[in-house]
Order: structure tokens, then sequence, then C-alpha cells
């Protein structure tokens, strides 16, 4: 059996980096329960693997093809911490922000637990504010 750091790994290389956004039902569970942090007050939403991949696939439309880097792994039990950074070029509507072709960056981290090898459910925490920063100064130079 894949350990827990695997399947996290697996998931953010294959999936969430857009390269095979449809494999997500390999790694996640047919219900998972996302955890996430918006404008500083937690949301939890429930996401099928097909959902997963359709938000990925926004993300493709946003940022274009963006690469991923794992910056940190750390597995302890059932929970795997995962840091990474995201780089794109704003090539689609990111909240009101029209395309602008910038470069955006994203920092990200997330501790996922997993149950039977899937992805059960996750903590996300996005540096909005940041991503905001960047689309903002894109406009006031496009």
């Amino acid at each position: 059996m894949t350990s827990a750091k695997d399947t996290v790994r697996q998931f953010l290389l294959q999936v969430r980096s857009g390269r095979q956004p449809d494999w997500a039902d390999r790694f996640m569970a047919s219900h998972v329960l996302a955890h996430q942090v918006v404008s500083e007050t937690p949301v939890v939403v429930e996401r099928t693997p097909q959902q997963y991949a359709e938000h990925v696939q926004e993300m493709l439309d946003a940022y274009g093809a963006f690469t991923l880097t794992v910056d940190e792994l750390i597995a302890e039990g059932d929970r795997v911490y995962a840091r990474w950074t995201q780089n794109g070029r704003h090539a689609g509507p990111i909240d009101h922000h029209p395309p602008t072709g910038a470069e955006i960056t994203a920092i990200t981290s997330a501790v996922y637990r997993i149950e039977d090898g899937l992805i059960v459910e996750y903590w996300i925490q996005i540096d909005r504010q940041g991503i905001t920063a960047q689309l903002e100064k894109a406009a006031s130079e496009h």
C-alpha cells in the first residue's frame, strides 16, 4: 500500500499541478471535506474527485499551464502537511481582474488526512492577499 506521504506527493504532482486533473479519483475518496480559509472565515465544502478535476481546470483557465513545485512534505500518521509554490500567467479572469498575461505566484499550504490510501479531508490556506496584490499591480501596469 502507498504511504500517506506518497499519496499526497503524487496527488500534488499529477492532479493539483494540472498535468492529470482527471486522475483525481486515484487519490481522493468519493467525497472529501475541504476546509478553506476565505477572508479569514473558515468554510467547509464537500468535493467529489470530478468536482476537484473541474476546479483544477478552472485554475488552468485562469493561470495557463502553470508549474507547481512541492516545497515541503511532512507526514505523521494519517496526516500530511504540504507546502507548494505555483507559478503561472494571468491568462483568464481571476475574481474581477481581466487577464493581463502577468506572471502570478501563489504560495499554498495544506494538511491532508489520508484513509485507506485516499485523501478524505484537507485544510488549505492560500496567500490570497498576495495573489490580489499581484493582480492589482498587473492591472495598474497593463
